[in-house]
């Protein structure tokens, strides 16, 4: 499992590599272009070979998740909503592939149910053929659903609905999840200890194959489980608390994942070294319970 953060990409993606390396993180999340904006932002040949020299001369930092922008929304009944997520998208994993990201992370979109008769398979259905359409204008780089919260229309609140989205997309092999505790939680999976997060996964192996896993989102919960609220905690400090973000974080089938912390952390901002040290300290102690339990 690498470890690791979100951080900045501001004045380039090299200097994610650096303030990674400031947090001791082995895997960095970032946006690709500025999340408050359609602006599409394209790295030049120049970026990119900074970029992959910093990574490569990097004693810590291993990966790259790119996390597509939150404007995006696949399944809008909005024509010009779904061509400006087309292209960002497609920017996206065109992004991720010139600098290598182990995939770029996706909320596939929501419904605004009741408008037009609209539902969530149709939704699904919008939300699929962009995904396909994005997946088939760029080469190489995963793409990771991540699963949702679950409020509102969203769409990913069940391993059925990440199922549904990855076959109606065609099935292609680049297609993956990105697992959020949080989100995981807020939708009224319990997380929050061993035995517990591992049928939570057999679910999500059963249904979808354990070899869609591509990443993982560690954060705590603010909210109850089920509350389909997603309010970020400090680790350990929420209502998974430590016992089920030390599952989270040595649950076995996720080794060799990048799992990456959103925040708020321990400078009540962005993540910070703290944060990334705390990630180990938890799962060290989920490695050792485990370990326990199996020489008894």
């Amino acid at each position: 499992m690498l470890v690791g953060a979100h951080v900045s990409p501001a004045g380039g993606p090299a200097n994610a590599v650096a303030r990674g390396e400031e947090r001791g993180a082995e895997a960095i999340q970032f946006f690709n272009q500025n999340p408050r904006a359609w602006r599409a932002r394209e790295y030049t040949d120049e970026e990119v070979e900074a970029y992959r020299a910093a990574l490569e001369t990097s004693d810590v930092v291993q990966a790259l998740v790119i996390h597509a922008v939150y404007l995006i929304n696949c399944a809008s009944l909005d024509d010009e909503i779904r061509r400006k997520s087309l292209n960002s998208l497609t920017i996206a994993l065109r992004s991720g592939a010139a600098l290598g990201a182990r995939g770029v992370v996706l909320h596939a979109g929501s419904a605004l149910l009741g408008a037009d008769h609209d539902t969530t398979s149709r939704a699904v259905t919008r939300a699929a053929e962009v995904i396909r359409e994005a997946l088939a204008e760029s080469e190489g780089c995963p793409l990771h659903l991540e699963n949702t919260a679950g409020s509102g229309g969203t769409l990913g609140r069940s391993f059925h609905e990440l199922a549904a989205l990855i076959e109606q997309a065609g099935g292609d092999a680049r297609l993956g999840l990105c697992l959020d505790s949080c989100h995981l939680w807020a939708s009224g999976f319990d997380v929050s200890g061993e035995e517990a997060l591992a049928q939570v996964i057999d679910d999500c192996v059963e249904i979808v194959g354990v070899e869609r896993l591509g990443s993982l989102h560690v954060n705590d919960s603010k909210t109850p489980l089920g509350s389909n609220v997603d309010r970020h905690a400090p680790l350990g400090e929420g209502e998974i608390g430590r016992a089920g973000l030390e599952a989270f974080l040595s649950e076995p089938r996720f080794e060799g994942l990048p799992v990456i912390f959103e925040g708020p952390g321990v400078e009540g901002k962005a993540p910070a070294r703290g944060d990334v040290e705390l990630m180990r300290e938890l799962r060290e102690a989920g490695l050792a319970s485990r370990s326990r339990v199996r020489s008894r």
